[in-house]
């Protein structure tokens, strides 16, 4: 018995998505055309990016607003809960807010997909483009981190520690985006990832860029 309609449909739609993420992780999102991503998925059918999401351009912004929303939701819960308890009440507590919900983005428990590479290479290309797709709805729990940084590093003097903050912004996408082509296909690279302690010397070492010690 074949799949009913929509179910195929859903899983054509995702395997664009999917294609496409890959791609653009790869090459940027204007070194990727639309007839490169069909194929990709193996579909026969040409137009069925177009008739999916109408435009390249569409399917850029979804692709930017699912993984970022997924991110946002996590930190959010995240800190909700630790406001309700009171905190936060260290700078590393923050931090790891900021980095673990960033992970584990595959389809399965432990998997890493091509988000952050493909938001990082976005981030070159047009970042006001990203910004825009993200401002005031999907980075809001990013920006509530940077508040309690703010606070938890009240003795670095504010323009320092602004300039401090977007080091380790541009240094934690590329940190991120390099651990998971790792763990997506660089075996060799994987144990570093994987090893004991890796991830808390991620935290130890931002902690260093935001208070300088």
């Amino acid at each position: 018995m074949s799949a009913p309609s929509s179910l195929r449909g859903d899983l054509t739609r995702e395997a664009i998505k999917l294609a496409a993420r890959r791609l653009f992780a790869l090459r940027g999102i204007y070194g990727v055309t639309t007839r490169e991503i069909v194929a990709a998925t193996g579909q026969k059918n040409g137009g069925s990016l177009h008739y999916y999401f109408r435009t390249k351009d569409m399917l850029v912004r979804e692709l930017i607003v699912d993984g970022a929303r997924i991110i946002d939701e996590r930190r959010n819960r995240q800190l909700d809960r630790i406001e309700a308890e009171g905190g936060p009440v260290s700078l590393r507590q923050v931090l790891k807010i900021l980095v673990w919900p960033a992970t584990d983005l595959g389809e399965k428990p432990g998997e890493e997909d091509s988000y952050i590479r493909f938001i990082a290479g976005l981030n070159l290309q047009d970042r006001d483009r990203l910004e825009a797709e993200l401002s005031g709805q999907w980075n809001d729990g990013y920006q509530r981190c940077l508040r309690h940084i703010r606070t938890l590093a009240a003795s670095v003097p504010p323009e320092e520690l602004r300039r401090r903050l977007v080091f380790m912004t541009i240094s934690l996408r590329a940190i991120m985006a390099a651990r998971e082509s790792a763990l997506d296909h660089r075996v060799e690279h994987r144990h570093f990832w994987t090893a004991e302690g890796t991830m808390e010397s991620l935290l130890t070492t931002l902690e260093a860029m935001i208070l300088g010690s």
